[in-house]
């Protein structure tokens, strides 16, 4: 898995102050992206161990308060496979620090009914989400206004409510 940046001080991508990791690759290819750089899988540099632990490392003071996974697509079958590692450590170290995905994938359809039923990792990459943005960026739909997101067809899902219930739980903040 290529990455193409870190925000070790994001504001923008979540509550609080957070550590972001922009994964490359991107199949959605959505006119208006704001990172049309990442779609490329092989765009930025190789996610390995060091890197890993820079991101740890990063996820240690007491006022970040959690990671943001967003792109580039975090739930391409490789970038899932790839943060695993991450976000299996992250958990271990940092129990109390939460996880912001961004996916163009829609949840009901593509991650519960496709990639939850079909893809190994994927039950494992959902069980250490805490907060889903999904949908594609329509560029038709965008609206400033709107917290976390860049277009009103996006949602922001809390994944723990929504795996318990059956149901899709919109996160209220």
């Amino acid at each position: 898995m290529n990455y193409a940046e870190i925000k070790k001080n994001d504001i923008a991508n979540g509550c609080g102050v957070r550590v972001s990791l922009f994964v490359s690759g991107c199949p959605h290819h959505c006119k208006g992206c704001f990172n049309e750089v990442t779609w490329d899988f092989s765009y930025g540099e190789l996610f390995d161990e060091g890197v890993l632990m820079e991101v740890i490392d990063a996820l240690a003071p007491a006022y970040v308060r959690g990671l943001t996974l967003l792109g580039g697509e975090p739930m391409a079958k490789e970038n899932q496979k790839g943060l695993l590692p991450l976000l299996r450590k992250m958990k271990e170290q940092y129990p109390d620090k939460d996880v912001w995905c961004f996916t163009g994938y829609i949840f009901e359809k593509d991650i519960l009914e496709d990639m939850y039923v079909n893809w190994e990792e994927t039950k494992e990459f959902l069980s250490y989400i805490d907060v889903l943005v999904d949908g594609p960026y329509v560029e038709a739909l965008k609206d400033w206004s709107l917290k976390f997101r860049g277009s009103s067809n996006q949602r922001v899902i809390s994944i723990p409510e929504s795996l318990k219930s059956g149901k899709t739980i919109l996160w209220e903040g």
